[in-house]
C-alpha cells in the first residue's frame, strides 16, 4: 500500500494519455495521492488520443518536499514542458533527494533536459535513444530499467512493468 505517499505528475497538451491515466489509476488504487502539474492550474488538456487531463496545481513554485515521487509521461508534451526552467528545477530536487524519477516513453526528455541521467542506466522510447545515451544515459533496450531512484521504460506496452516497478520501490 502506498497511503500516505504523493506523487506528482507533469501535463500538458498532447501528452501520451495511457502513460499519465495507466500510473495514476494504479497508484491511487494502492492509495496515493497524485497531483497532475500543468502550465496553468485547473486548465484542460488534451491528450494525443483525446483523453482530457484537468491540472491540479501549476508547475510554477511547486515544493517538491510535498510528494514521494514525479512521474513523467511521454507525448509530445514533454518536448514542450522541458524548455520550462521550473519543470528542470523540479526534476533536479527530486533526484538530487534521491526520490523516484520515473519517465516512459518520451518523458525521458524531461529527466535528460534537467541534466540528471549522466551515468544512469535507462531505457525509452528507440526515438530518443541518442537523446538519452548523449545526455549520459547508459541505455538498455528493456520493457523497464531500475537504477537507484530512476525507473524509465519505451512505451505503452511497458506500463504493466513501469507500474511495478514504482510499486517495489516502495515496498
Amino acid at each position: 500500500m502506498l497511503t500516505g505517499k504523493s506523487f506528482l505528475a507533469f501535463v500538458g497538451t498532447d501528452y501520451e494519455d495511457l502513460e499519465l491515466w495507466y500510473p495514476k489509476l494504479r497508484l491511487i488504487e494502492e492509495g496515493a495521492t497524485f497531483v497532475m502539474a500543468g502550465p496553468e492550474a485547473g486548465a484542460k488538456y488534451i491528450g494525443k488520443n483525446g483523453y482530457p487531463c484537468v491540472s491540479d496545481i501549476a508547475i510554477q513554485g511547486i515544493d517538491t518536499s510535498k510528494y514521494n515521487g514525479l512521474i513523467c509521461g511521454g507525448g509530445w508534451m514533454p518536448d514542450k514542458l522541458r524548455r520550462d526552467p521550473e519543470v528542470l528545477r523540479i526534476t533536479r530536487e527530486f533526484a538530487n533527494a534521491g526520490k523516484l524519477v520515473a519517465a516512459i516513453c518520451h518523458g525521458g526528455w524531461i529527466p535528460i533536459s534537467a541534466d540528471v541521467y549522466k551515468g544512469v542506466k535507462v531505457t525509452g522510447s528507440p526515438g530518443i535513444k541518442d537523446d538519452l545515451v548523449n545526455a549520459g544515459g547508459m541505455f538498455e533496450d528493456a520493457p523497464v530499467i531500475v537504477d537507484r531512484h530512476f525507473i524509465s521504460s519505451r512505451r505503452p506496452d511497458d506500463l504493466p512493468d513501469f507500474c511495478k516497478a514504482i510499486l517495489a520501490f516502495y515496498r
